[in-house]
């Protein structure tokens, strides 16, 4: 019989669960991998509502040192908590108290209140097509600040004299940006225009921890992919099938909340 491992991912092929599964693989922890099926809207059955109740990938459960489950969502708040937890020799992160703990997180913060949102938006109104309204402004909109933000990333690395965002190793911020620049093009945005950033994110994407973390929980390569026009639209459409109906769900919920039936 199998044993059942203590760690338990729930995730999907997205950025954010990516940040999680590299993480996990640098820390070389032991865990189980559970594939929440989007487009089933698995995300929001009770079963993985009871885990996360904001019904998002990734989520991760696990057991404290005195026996107590846990259950963790917010993927910056899953990566401090690996660390915090597992990271005793600081492979993927520093002392706390010290400048070099504070200043990633700093750019933690930058990539989960800045690039993950940004881009992500870029994301939705540049690639999926759900309201008749009027939506140049809104991909000019969230195109432009990504741009601006690796542009300030861009600026960072062309000053520093280190190889990654604080020091010379990779942290749990370096994981969480380098995530989401492996899918910038998606957004509509070439890392090309940012060299510092592109050397850095090549320099990231030689880890064979990354490159497992960028398969979980399967590989789907968007740069290959959006050269067959015909399958990036079937993906695009599936993709949107689950959003679309996301929306929807959360509308009539704000509907029957307000007093109307």
């Amino acid at each position: 019989m199998t044993e059942k491992k203590q760690i338990v991912f729930y995730t999907a092929f997205s950025p954010n669960g990516h940040k999680i599964a590299i993480t996990l693989e640098e820390l070389g922890l032991d865990y189980d991998v559970v594939h929440v099926n989007l487009p089933a809207i698995q995300h929001k059955e009770p079963w993985f509502l009871e885990i996360n109740p904001n019904g998002r990938i990734p989520a991760l459960t696990d057991t404290l040192e005195d026996g107590t489950p846990i259950s963790l969502f917010e993927s910056g708040s899953i990566q401090q908590y690996l660390v915090d937890r597992y990271d005793k020799d600081h492979k993927i992160s520093y002392p706390p108290g010290t400048k070099e703990f504070y200043q990633t997180n700093n750019w933690l913060f930058f990539q989960n209140a800045g690039i993950g949102p940004m881009q992500g938006q870029a994301n939705h109104f540049l690639r999926y097509n759900l309201s008749d309204l009027p939506e140049q402004y809104s991909k000019d909109r969230y195109t432009n600040e990504t741009r601006r933000l690796y542009r300030t990333l861009d600026k960072h690395f062309q000053d520093s004299k280190s190889r990654f965002l604080v020091g010379d190793k990779p942290t749990i911020a370096d994981i969480a940006i380098s995530s989401w620049a492996n899918v910038l093009g998606f957004a509509g945005v070439e890392i090309d225009e940012f060299p510092h950033v592109k050397e850095w994110q090549q320099r990231m994407v030689q880890r064979p921890a990354v490159q497992r973390g960028y398969n979980s929980p399967k590989k789907v390569d968007l740069d290959s992919l959006s050269k067959d026009k015909q399958a990036f639209n079937t993906y695009l459409k599936t993709n949107e099938a689950w959003i679309r109906h996301g929306m929807e769900a959360d509308a009539n919920k704000a509907h029957i909340s307000n007093g109307h039936m």
